[in-house]
């Protein structure tokens, strides 16, 4: 059984900055992509950053330059430094983490979403 678990977020005022982590654990073969994907109500779910299990990151071009994704392998976690927040980052961001596991294949699992809010 594989759990993310998910911590950081809250209310910050525009400009300011925030940390977000999520870890996965349970038994499993591997993990591979993570990252960390956000939604606002009547919007569809869309992605801020993901990291490979090389530490190669992939952002979101409205997030480029603020959000920097950083991964531990040893832990399988990943922390998403979140700087120079705007109004329009408030969203719920929900950690998502692709994982192998031995005879189930490759699943998707997601956690249960934090919410990060920018407002003065």
């Amino acid at each position: 059984q594989v759990h993310i678990e998910e911590s950081g977020g809250g209310l910050v005022q525009p400009g300011g900055s925030l940390r977000l982590s999520c870890a996965a654990s349970g038994r499993f073969f591997r993990v591979t992509t993570m990252g960390w994907y956000r939604q606002t109500p009547g919007t569809e779910r869309e992605l801020a950053a993901t990291i490979s299990s090389g530490g190669v990151p992939n952002y979101a071009d409205s997030v480029k330059g603020r959000f920097t994704i950083s991964r531990d392998n040893t832990k399988n976690r990943i922390d998403l430094q979140m700087n120079s927040l705007k109004p329009e980052d408030t969203a719920v961001y929900y950690c998502m983490s692709t994982i192998e596991e031995l005879g189930s294949g490759i699943t998707n699992y997601w956690g249960q979403g934090t919410q990060v809010t920018v407002s003065s």
